[in-house]
C-alpha cells in the first residue's frame, strides 16, 4: 500500500473571530454550509480524513497531481466558497451579526506532499506522519494576507509553475519547523472574487398582483427585534392566527426562496420568502404560496427608537373575477385573521419582555 500522498487543507480564514463575535445559532449553520460547499467542490477524488473546526483535512495516496490540476481545484473551491457568501449577502433576511459578518470570511489552502499512513478508529479514518504535522504547521506562516494557496516544493517543478492561469502570481517563502526548513510557493486568490456573482433567484411572486387587505399596529420594540421575532418559525404559532406550527422545509437560515410549511387549523400550506428590502428605518419582507396566487407583505417602519409599526398587506394575483370572488367570500375572514395576529403579536412581545 502507498504511504506517500497528497495533503490538501482548505482553511476558513476569520473563523475564530467570526465564532467568538457572532450568534452561535446562525454562525454554526453558516460554517456548516461553507464546509459542505468545500467538500462538494472536490474534483480531484480527494478523501476527507476529518473536519477540524475551520479546516478540512483531505488526502489522496499515490503520485502527486499536476500543478495545473491543483490550481484548478483551488480555484473551484475558492469561487464556490465565495459564491455561497455572495448568496448570503444577496438573499439573506436575517440581520444578526453572524449573517452580516459572514462576508468577512475567506479561504486559504495548504498543499503538501509527503509520507503518512492512515488508521481506523471505529468509523473514522485518521492520518499519522511527520508530513501531516508539517502541513498543519504551514497554516501558521508569515504571509500577510488571509486568502491564498500555498504549495510546498515537494510538488511542482519550475516549468509547471509557469504554465498556469493569469491570476496565479507566485511568491517564494519558507517555514522553519523542528523538522527543518520547508520551502514553498504561494499565490494570492483575492483577484478571483472579481468575477464571482451570486446565483440568480427565480421569480418568486406573482408578476401582477393587487392588494386586497391591509392591517397595521405599532409595537414597543425596535425594528431589528421585531424582524427577528417574525423570522423565527418556532414562534409563529404563538401569534399568527390560525397557525398551529411552522416547519422548515429548506434552508436553516431565512433567505429569499426559503420554504416553510404552515400547519393551519384547516389544512397545510407551503410558502416561501419572496421579497426583501432593508434599511435602518424600513424593512419589507414578503411570503408567497407555492402556486404564487397570494402574497403577504410585512412592512416594518421605525417610528421611534423603541417603536415600530408593522403593516400586513395581503395580495392576490391580478384577475378581475378572482378579485370579485375574494371580496365576497374571503376579505372579511383574512382581515380578521391579520388583525388578530397583530393583537397576538403584541401580547407575545409583552410576555417575552416579562421573561
Amino acid at each position: 500500500m502507498d504511504n506517500t500522498g497528497l495533503i490538501f487543507i482548505p482553511d476558513i480564514s476569520g473563523f475564530t473571530r467570526f465564532v467568538n463575535q457572532t450568534e452561535i445559532e446562525h454562525s454554526r449553520y453558516i460554517i456548516e454550509e461553507l464546509l459542505e460547499t468545500i467538500i462538494n467542490s472536490n474534483e480531484l477524488g480527494l478523501t476527507v480524513s476529518e473536519i477540524e473546526g475551520d479546516a478540512i483535512l483531505f488526502y489522496k495516496f499515490g503520485d502527486p497531481p499536476k500543478v495545473q490540476e491543483l490550481v484548478q481545484q483551488v480555484e473551484k473551491m475558492f469561487t464556490e466558497f465565495h459564491k455561497q457568501i455572495r448568496n448570503y449577502e444577496y438573499r439573506r433576511l436575517c440581520q444578526c451579526s453572524a449573517c452580516i459578518n459572514a462576508l468577512d470570511l475567506s479561504l486559504k489552502v495548504i498543499i503538501h506532499y509527503g509520507e503518512f499512513s492512515s488508521y481506523k478508529v471505529k468509523e473514522f479514518s485518521k492520518l499519522l506522519g511527520r508530513d501531516i504535522i508539517v502541513a498543519h504547521q504551514l497554516l501558521k506562516n508569515d504571509i500577510d494576507t488571509h486568502e491564498y494557496m500555498l504549495v510546498t516544493d515537494r510538488i511542482p517543478t519550475q516549468d509547471e509553475l509557469k504554465d498556469l492561469p493569469s491570476w496565479v502570481n507566485w511568491s517564494a517563502g519558507k517555514k522553519v519547523t523542528e523538522s527543518g526548513e520547508v520551502p514553498f510557493n504561494y499565490s494570492m486568490l483575492t483577484s478571483l472574487k472579481e468575477s464571482i456573482v451570486a446565483d440568480p433567484v427565480s421569480e418568486l411572486e406573482p408578476l401582477e398582483k393587487v392588494k386586497m387587505v391591509t392591517a397595521s399596529h405599532d409595537f414597543n420594540i425596535d425594528i431589528i427585534g421585531l424582524l427577528a421575532i417574525i423570522g423565527r418559525y418556532s414562534e409563529r404559532a404563538a401569534w399568527q392566527d390560525g397557525v398551529q406550527k411552522v416547519e422548515q422545509v429548506t434552508d436553516k437560515i431565512p433567505q429569499l426562496g426559503t420554504r416553510h410549511r404552515c400547519v393551519m387549523d384547516k389544512g397545510t400550506v407551503v410558502v416561501h420568502y419572496s421579497n426583501f428590502s432593508y434599511d435602518a428605518d424600513k424593512v419589507v419582507v414578503s411570503e408567497t404560496n407555492e402556486s404564487k396566487t397570494s402574497s403577504t407583505y410585512y412592512t416594518l417602519e421605525k417610528i421611534a427608537n423603541r417603536t415600530t409599526r408593522l403593516t400586513l398587506d395581503y395580495y392576490i394575483t391580478k384577475n378581475l373575477l378572482h378579485e370579485i370572488v375574494f371580496k365576497l367570500t374571503q376579505k372579511k375572514k383574512i382581515l380578521s385573521r391579520l388583525q388578530k395576529s397583530l393583537v397576538n403579536l403584541e401580547r407575545h412581545i409583552e410576555l417575552q419582555e416579562v421573561v
